[in-house]
């Protein structure tokens, strides 16, 4: 199985850090945080990852060189400017990922979850992990039924997508049907988000989900970041 890490974010929220460091090569308890997940991927089996990149884009190379010091093999694809959304990048990148279903993981986020847990071939056309909703998203994203299903519609409690999750190629065929005249989605390559076909996928029963209740972090700010380095570096200690 191959693997994207979406690593093409501006990261805005994270400035002045973000200023020089893309965010997913910035330091955490004494490595980048892509690094904790490169390792985990190669643990897992993985031994080709494709990176999507835009802000500074020439340090992940530079940086990760080919991927070699974790047993992977590394692909840069460079998106330009201004990123293509969590969909137009996964779309961007099909023609390295391949035919097979594929795992895709956000690059500023941390979790000690293990990707062995992962189904190799979801029964939809995409499985994602689900975690305790955070302080700063309260209300969630998706509802996980009993039959390991997700929902967008219903009054259950909601849970948080994780931002690691397992996907068919499927997902993304007919994608215009679904995105519509959204903005950038008529550039070449589109720029569009990944939610919209996730929803559509879940009116179909085809998006699965697993709970995973150990730890995991939304780096989304300077505070989160520092707090998630003096967490890593004690448990260390």
């Amino acid at each position: 199985m191959k693997a994207l890490i979406f690593a093409a974010g501006l990261g805005e929220r994270m400035r002045p850090l973000t200023d020089h460091t893309p965010k997913p090569l910035l330091p955490v308890a004494g490595k980048p945080l892509i690094e904790w997940h490169l390792q985990r991927l190669a643990a897992h089996g993985v031994r080709e990852v494709v990176i999507n990149t835009s802000w500074l884009a020439e340090q992940f190379p530079q940086q990760l060189s080919d991927g070699s010091r974790w047993g992977v093999r590394l692909h840069f694809i460079h998106e330009g400017p201004v990123p293509l959304e969590t969909g137009g990048g996964m779309f961007n990148a099909l023609s390295l990922l391949g035919d097979a279903p594929f795992i895709a993981v956000n690059g500023d986020i941390w979790s000690d979850f293990d990707f062995a847990q992962l189904p190799a071939l979801p029964t939809g056309q995409a499985h994602l992990v689900m975690v305790n909703n955070p302080e700063h998203h309260p209300r969630g994203d998706f509802i996980l039924d009993r039959d390991g299903q997700l929902h967008d519609d219903g009054d259950a409690p909601r849970l948080t997508f994780s931002g690691i999750g397992v996907y068919h190629p499927a997902l993304l065929q007919g994608w215009q049907a679904v995105i519509g005249e959204a903005d950038g989605s008529a550039q070449t390559p589109p720029r569009f988000k990944l939610a919209p076909l996730l929803r559509a996928a879940m009116t179909r029963n085809a998006v699965s989900a697993q709970h995973h209740a150990g730890r995991w972090t939304d780096v989304g700010t300077p505070q989160r970041l520092q707090q998630l380095d003096a967490q890593l570096r004690e448990m260390g200690s």
